[in-house]
């Protein structure tokens, strides 16, 4: 199976690279720069494509060269950012700089359109084509969190998920949108699981459960895929 991961370099994306996939599978990370120490799974090859989504057209297609040939069965888009401000006492939509909210728009949004756009017709190649966005739990409806345009770009990829599913169902295409809550992107997957659940006392998930839950959605045979799941942390509030 191959698989692209982008926003690979750091935090969620880099557990993904280096805790998905099994022997004789290619992992194809995306991110402005290679990061340096990377420990794939045994037997897993790992690609590297160096692209700014900050220019989204030019890395779309950059994107596309690089698959089309040996082709793609999985992508997953896990980029996004957020208001400088953002889930602090701080936070003041009034006071969001324009040049931030239409970056903010940009990566999280348009980029994710156009890169699945250009990706999609050798996705749908694939004998099992699946799309996995990572959204938030800021995207939910009553979602108890005040950050317009992170929430509303979050609210934008469960859009997204609905309407390519509606429109490639006949060709097979799984596409699943992940609401995660806050992440302890600290501790990487060399730490232990068990200690790692023990940062932030109930209010962070380490990134070994979002691994373990993207494992399992891409485990399901051709006959069943994961529309949504939703993932807080046990002492969430809001949940």
């Amino acid at each position: 199976m191959r698989t692209m991961v982008i926003g690979a370099s750091k935090g969620l994306g880099r557990a993904l690279i280096e805790g998905l996939g099994e022997a004789g599978d290619t992992l194809i990370g995306v991110s402005r720069s290679r990061p340096e120490g990377l420990i794939a799974q045994a037997g897993v090859e790992v690609q590297w494509l160096e692209a700014d989504l900050a220019k989204p057209r030019d890395a779309a297609r950059q994107l596309e060269w690089a698959v089309e040939e040996q082709g793609l069965d999985t992508l997953i888009y896990n980029l996004g950012i957020w208001e400088s401000r953002a889930f602090t006492p701080e936070y003041n939509f009034i006071e969001d700089d324009d040049d931030q909210i239409e970056a903010i728009v940009s990566c999280n949004i348009s980029a994710t359109l156009l890169v699945i756009k250009r990706l999609l017709p050798t996705l749908l190649k694939s004998a099992r084509p699946r799309i996995i966005l990572t959204g938030s739990t800021s995207g939910l409806t009553q979602s108890g969190r005040p950050e317009v345009a992170f929430g509303a770009s979050k609210f934008a990829l469960r859009g997204i998920a609905d309407a390519l599913r509606e429109g490639y169902r006949q060709q097979h295409l799984g596409v699943t949108c992940l609401n995660l809550g806050y992440l302890n992107t600290d501790d990487t997957l060399g730490t232990a699981r068990e200690v790692a659940a023990q940062h932030g006392e109930g209010q962070l998930i380490p990134v070994h459960d979002v691994v373990q839950v993207v494992r399992m959605a891409l485990s399901l045979s051709c006959a069943s895929f994961v529309r949504e799941l939703t993932l807080p942390a046990i002492l969430d509030e809001r949940f």
